[in-house]
């Protein structure tokens, strides 16, 4: 599988595209906006996007959503349906952070725990990863051992829990009952900043390493 990183939007959101290096189908994750950005890696890979994954509805995870699946003809996929009412706001989103023309959407298929996304011939596992937003999804390779975790956990860091039905309980008990558990080596790709693995934040994340107790 590859991966390419594609940064969006003023707050510098991680787009990613995933392609099956056996069939070139792609998927697009977390489209925040700058959609032309988005196309250009598409094609400069050479991929077939099938379809759009949503780790969740925040505007720079999600503003550009409707737009890119309604240029390309994709299905929305994810993330779970109690991020819907971020969703039917990303309208009032937008004029709140001066985004441009952001339409809200209603999913083809929302994600629950425990269910499978297909790339081409990759599996990716769903693990509902809720604190940062309710309906947050992770999405977990276990082939390639990597996982794009939206804003759940950060190098160094874990996702803010101050907007609407955040709970930083549940969010700490998502990483550590769900996330550390697939493995010390597993890489995560998170929404903003650099990548790094689950043993690493074991070991020195503040908010959450094994020292914390």
């Amino acid at each position: 599988m590859q991966i390419a990183i594609v940064p969006v939007t003023a707050f510098e959101q991680n787009c990613t595209v995933l392609m099956c290096d056996n069939t070139k189908e792609a998927a697009i994750v977390d489209p925040g906006g700058e959609i032309n950005k988005i196309k250009a890696q598409i094609e400069k890979m050479g991929a077939n996007p099938t379809k759009i994954l949503l780790t969740h509805a925040h505007i720079d995870h999600a503003g550009g959503t409707a737009a890119l699946a309604r240029d390309l003809g994709l299905p929305i996929i994810g993330p779970h349906k109690e991020d819907d009412f971020w969703i039917q706001s990303l309208p009032q989103q937008s004029m709140m952070f001066g985004f441009p023309n952001v339409e809200s959407f209603t999913p083809d298929q929302w994600l629950n725990d425990g269910d499978t996304v297909t790339v081409g011939d990759v599996t990716l596992e769903v693990i509902h990863a809720p604190g940062h937003t309710p309906g947050h999804v992770v999405f977990f390779d276990k082939d390639s051992k990597k996982a794009l975790v939206g804003d759940v956990i950060f190098n160094g860091s874990i996702g803010r829990t101050d907007f609407p039905k955040g709970n930083f309980e549940e969010l700490v008990s998502s990483i550590r009952e769900k996330l550390f558990p697939l493995g010390d080596d597993i890489e995560f790709i998170c929404g903003h900043g650099p990548n790094s693995t689950f043993g690493h934040e074991r070991q020195h994340n503040p908010f959450v390493s094994d020292h914390r107790g």
